[in-house]
């Protein structure tokens, strides 16, 4: 397998592991729908939220939040729209991002931005 997938692999592992301990409950991990993939979809209290992971090895390029384009913001949104028809949701919804540096399993950094984006206005 790629380094980059393994090493995406761990950022989202480290980000469901990050959500649990917050109280959230984990409902799905890379949920798919058509071209779009949820990372994590979660309940925070009465929230559903759609969670993008986005993981490097360092920030020397720039951060990991910052290569989520508006085309990916759009792909997130049809997936949200798709999974809230699935499951009859009629509750309030978020959008977040969780940004991992990972350089090992002892030397990380994770940022979790709730309301990282509201759907339209991107």
């Amino acid at each position: 397998m790629a380094d980059h997938i393994i090493l995406g692999q761990k950022g989202e592992a480290l980000a469901v592991t990050f959500l649990a301990e917050k109280g959230y409950d984990i409902l799905e991990t890379n949920w798919r729908y058509k071209r779009a993939e949820v990372d994590i979809i979660a309940k925070d209290g009465n929230v559903l939220v759609f969670t993008e992971v986005k993981t490097r090895a360092t920030d020397y390029f720039g951060a990991p939040e910052e290569s989520i384009t508006s085309k990916k913001k759009a792909l997130l949104t049809d997936a949200a729209s798709a999974y809230m028809e699935l499951i009859n949701h009629d509750w309030e919804i978020r959008f977040d991002y969780i940004s991992v540096i990972y350089e090992d399993a002892g030397n990380f950094r994770l940022k979790h931005f709730k309301d990282a984006f509201f759907p339209g206005l991107f």
